[in-house]
């Protein structure tokens, strides 16, 4: 038996403990799961959602891929038990940032982003790939408690396809600005850094020793998870390389097969068959990798950057609210002043108060409300987290416990062949 062999047999043993617990998760999560489907006839309230049948549509770079979006209820504000709508990649696009926009201080399910290789771009494997992704961002908003109620998510799920073009096409905000409006917005930014370096403006941060562990962890995990998916591609990459050697090996075996006599041929042959068998189980198995291990690893790198746009979100509101309370501050001096010399400005001084009053706060309860959230959401994230990670992992290993026995099997079966080769 060779030495990868070895390896795999080596590894099943020692992720043994690992399949066990991870497969009493599994049936947990299969028995809490099993009275909420949609398809039972329970009457609680449901929201299943799946994206299917992607169709590349258009030619050259006006080229897209469109999905079919099924979803089936029985919340009243819906239109009804089921809707199919056709959906393009930009409409998911206008979900996300529509629910980034309104919800402050909740955790946005993360869109897989785009292949940056053209190549790519229509792999049937690619659009599986984001097929599963979509699917599963679409379900984390519509299992959310609060943004399952979104009016965004209703017309998301309703809405006919002109209706959708045309609120992406008047869509507001960062995403829509002109390329001279982002510039303006990125030199603004990068004087306020130059400020802060040079000392002429100190950042406004909390001084909250909890956030500051939430916001070490959460970076902390965004390293570990992108070093665990850079692995996970290494291993899906591994076994496709070694699929392939082992079906150029197999032909090569088979060719010399053909040239040698009765006994020895047959054992060439029946050796570059069993190759060739090998060589499409392990290529099976890294598109398996890829799917239920590789990408769930890469989907929750991209949570992690939706947290950190959260946590940039509570900067900016807490930089708000201190920015108006320094300003109610001065204005609140300025009133006594005019108070003291009964100046005629004080009317509008006073009016000038109140209105900064209500904004500051306003702007408090806007930042209490983030951080209320944030709390709530991150407790809910590592569970998530938890169970998510759990079943890959455990998926991870019954593939590999299974590759390794086939690969096991399949060598230890041409033994016999081969030794009675070697003793003639």
């Amino acid at each position: 038996m060779s030495f990868d062999q070895l390896q795999w047999l080596s590894f099943h043993r020692s992720f043994l403990p690992l399949l066990v617990l991870c497969e009493k998760m599994e049936q947990q999560r299969s028995l809490s799961g099993s009275s909420q489907s949609p398809r039972s006839p329970s009457s609680q309230p449901y929201l299943s959602v799946s994206v299917t049948d992607p169709v590349k549509l258009g030619n050259g770079v006006q080229a897209y891929i469109s999905y079919r979006v099924i979803t089936k209820t029985n919340f009243p504000e819906y239109q009804g038990p089921e809707k199919i709508v056709i959906r393009r990649y930009s409409d998911f696009i206008w979900l996300r940032d529509r629910l980034f926009e309104k919800y402050k201080g909740i955790f946005i399910p993360p869109l897989p982003e785009k292949s940056a290789v053209e190549k790519f771009r229509f792999s049937a494997e690619f659009i599986e790939m984001r097929r599963q992704a979509l699917d599963i961002f679409v379900n984390r908003i519509a299992s959310h408690n609060l943004l399952q109620q979104s009016e965004d998510l209703r017309t998301f799920l309703q809405a006919d396809e002109e209706t959708m073009e045309r609120l992406r096409s008047h869509e507001t905000g960062i995403f829509k600005k002109k390329p001279a409006d982002l510039m303006q917005m990125f030199k603004d930014v990068q004087s306020k850094v130059s400020d802060v370096v040079l000392g002429k403006e100190k950042p406004v941060e909390e001084s909250n020793p909890e956030y500051e562990k939430l916001k070490q962890y959460v970076f902390e995990l965004e390293n570990h998870l992108a070093e665990a998916q850079k692995h996970a591609y290494r291993l899906v990459k591994r076994h496709r390389e070694l699929g392939q050697s082992l079906s150029d090996f197999g032909k090569a075996a088979k060719l010399l097969g053909a040239c040698e006599g009765q006994v020895l041929g047959k054992a060439f042959s029946d050796l570059g068959a069993k190759s060739e068998v090998l060589s499409a189980k392990l290529q099976k198995e890294a598109h398996q990798l890829l799917m239920s291990f590789e990408e769930p690893l890469k989907d929750y790198v991209r949570a992690v950057q939706s947290i950190k746009a959260t946590i940039g979100e509570r900067a900016n509101a807490f930089r708000q609210q201190c920015e108006l309370a320094e300003t109610m501050k001065l204005k609140e001096i300025n009133l006594d002043k005019l108070m003291l010399t009964r100046s005629d400005r004080v009317g509008e001084a006073e009016h000038e108060y109140k209105e900064l009053k209500a904004a500051s706060e306003e702007a408090t309860r806007r930042f209490e409300t983030i951080v209320q959230l944030m709390n709530e959401e991150i407790v809910r994230f590592q569970e998530q987290k938890t169970q998510d990670m759990g079943i890959a992992f455990h998926e991870f290993a019954k593939g590999q416990a299974r590759l390794a026995n086939s690969v096991a099997d399949a060598w230890r079966s041409l033994l016999p062949k081969l030794e009675a080769c070697s003793s003639v």
